[in-house]
This record gives structure tokens, C-alpha cells and sequence, in this order.
């Protein structure tokens, strides 16, 4: 496997614990619809969360969280609304961001930005 898709599966791994923690009922990991993916697809209270996962070792590349772009957006949008109604869901959506730092020897910094499209 390759080491982003290492570092990629780890992040998943930490922010599923993470919201876990939090209380979110988790639906779905890695959900597919036509060529997107969605990393997390989650329950808090009433409305269903649709997670952006993105983890970095360095700095390097900048936060996690910016390399959510607005065509990254647009496509979570997309594979959400053919998720949407695929699944006759009715109910209210929105589109989370984990960022996640992983630290040397320590553990990782997480930043979990609620509705991050609006």
C-alpha cells in the first residue's frame, strides 16, 4: 500500500474513534457512489454527516483541512446527493471536515470544523 493511502487510513481510523467519542452514530465508511467516495458518512442528533477526512505528517503541504478545495467540495456535494437518493433521505445534511496532524511521538492534533461548506 501506499504511504498517502497509509496515512489516509490512519486518519479515518483516528477521526472514526474520534467521533465515536463524540456521540455520532457511524452509517457508513468509505462509501462509494458512481467515482466518489465519501470517507464518513455519520449520524449526530437528526442530521446525517457527510466527513471529509484529511491527514497530514507535516507541514509541509500546508493545513489538512485546505487541501478540501471547492471542486473537493463540489464532488462531496454530488456523491451526497446521489447518496441522498439512493437511500429515500429525507431528513437534514451536513459536510464535516476532520483535519488531522499527526505528530512525531505525540498524539495527533485533531480539528473537526462543523458544517465547513456554509
Amino acid at each position: 500500500m501506499a504511504k498517502h493511502n497509509e496515512t489516509g487510513d490512519a486518519g479515518e481510523k483516528i477521526a472514526l474513534a474520534y467521533l465515536k467519542k463524540k456521540g455520532f452514530k457511524i452509517l457508513e465508511t468509505n462509501r462509494r457512489i458512481e467515482r466518489w467516495e465519501i470517507d464518513l458518512i455519520a449520524k449526530d442528533g437528526k442530521e446525517r454527516v457527510f466527513v471529509e477526512v484529511k491527514t497530514r505528517f507535516s507541514h509541509d503541504f500546508g493545513d489538512p483541512a485546505e487541501a478540501v478545495t471547492l471542486k473537493k467540495q463540489q464532488y462531496l456535494i454530488k456523491a451526497a446527493n446521489l447518496y441522498v437518493l439512493q437511500e429515500d433521505y429525507e431528513g437534514p445534511i451536513r459536510f464535516d471536515i476532520i483535519s488531522i496532524r499527526m505528530q512525531k511521538r505525540e498524539q495527533p492534533v485533531i480539528e473537526h470544523i462543523e458544517d465547513a461548506f456554509y
